[in-house]
């Protein structure tokens, strides 16, 4: 509808009639309950990535670029001096302290949780976790859940189980 064609022609402050605004009015609300176009929501870009770039990599704050397995090593060698510093300086304290203390009873004393703490290490090293077991079956199969209670007594042991 025109503007022109609508009959009331009365003029608001704004520089349209009443006719037109209800006209821009109208046209408006239209342009708000319009259904919206289908647009796209997502796009895949399946276009393959390069295998190396022109850019050069760029170190980042902190510790320099090195392999997991060097991180662990200087993780350790930290935590190994900061322990045996301690130490150290626990057993010199004691030393100065004390006046009479023996720097060889100090030495084990001292060095004997060291020692403990080095071999717990080496074999918590060497304890790997129980590897997964993944079992598959075709056609039927029984599962057997009973308890077997075990008895050995005697100077010649003798093993009852019992069910």
């Amino acid at each position: 509808m025109h503007p022109e064609h609508v009959p009331n022609t009365v003029r608001s402050d704004a520089g349209m009639s009443e006719g037109e605004a209800a006209v821009e009015a109208r046209r408006i609300i239209d342009d708000a309950y319009r259904p919206a176009p289908e647009t796209l929501t997502a796009y895949r870009d399946d276009t393959p990535v390069p295998a190396y770039g022109s850019t050069p990599p760029v170190a980042q704050p902190g510790r320099p670029p090195i392999s997991q397995g060097a991180t662990d090593a200087s993780v350790l060698m930290l935590s190994g001096a900061a322990a045996t510093s301690m130490t150290g300086l626990t057993a010199a304290v004691l030393m100065y302290v004390s006046q009479t203390a023996n720097p060889v009873v100090c030495a084990i004393v001292f060095g004997a949780p060291s020692l403990f703490v080095l071999t717990l290490a080496r074999f918590a090293k060497r304890a790997q976790p129980a590897p997964d077991i993944h079992q598959h079956y075709e056609g039927p199969v029984y599962q057997d859940q009973r308890n077997v209670h075990t008895t050995t007594r005697g100077v010649w042991a003798k093993t009852n189980n019992h069910q």
